[in-house]
């Protein structure tokens, strides 16, 4: 049986991993997670991957997890805001629009096999008047989560339809994590 770490700080992936009722180690990667990628898609899997092997490099003998999210909107990507302008300006360009939001994960299982992959789920936001979303953003929820929102959080009043995976908005998509770790655990 194998050591499982996952290779992220992020408190809800934590607790996302959690679910499936089995002990692991948090590690933080400390790689550079400056790349040259227009795609979300493909963004968040190359992040992914990063993270993962940065941490498995250390610990050869564990299955190691990694996972990156970001949020895009007609093409544009957003992470995690700057500061309290940039999270006003990225919630008002979804606000009652749809948005992807994209979570690459990289799961490497030792001497078995790396597997790397993407879930996106589409999020259908309601229409927002400016105080509403300076007041959202007043709460500060958004300033660590990708797309300046968190919808677990006090923006689920403004989410009116997912199509997709929940947790993948959350930061994990559990089912497919558990869909791999369950042959090895």
């Amino acid at each position: 049986m194998f050591k499982i770490i996952l290779a992220s700080a992020s408190p809800r992936r934590r607790e996302i991993l959690s679910k499936i009722g089995i002990e692991f180690e948090v590690q933080v990667s400390s790689c550079d997670e400056n790349i040259d990628e227009k795609e979300p898609d493909k963004l968040v899997m190359k992040l992914s991957e990063l993270k993962a092997k940065d941490v498995a490099a250390k610990n050869p003998n564990a299955i190691v997890i990694g996972s990156d999210t970001v949020v895009a909107h007609k093409g544009q990507i957003m992470g995690k805001p700057a500061d309290r302008s940039e999270a006003i300006k990225m919630i008002k360009s979804f606000a009652g629009d749809i948005h992807q939001v994209y979570t690459g994960v990289t799961i490497i299982v030792p001497g078995e096999k790396t597997y790397t992959y993407n879930v996106c789920t589409d999020v259908h936001v309601l229409p927002m008047t400016d105080k509403e979303i300076e007041r959202y953003v007043d709460t500060g929820e958004p300033m660590d989560k990708a797309g300046a929102y968190a919808i677990q959080g006090l923006f689920a009043p403004y989410i009116s339809k997912i199509d997709g995976d929940y947790y993948n908005v959350v930061g994990l998509p559990i089912s497919s994590v558990y869909t791999i770790l369950k042959n090895y655990i």
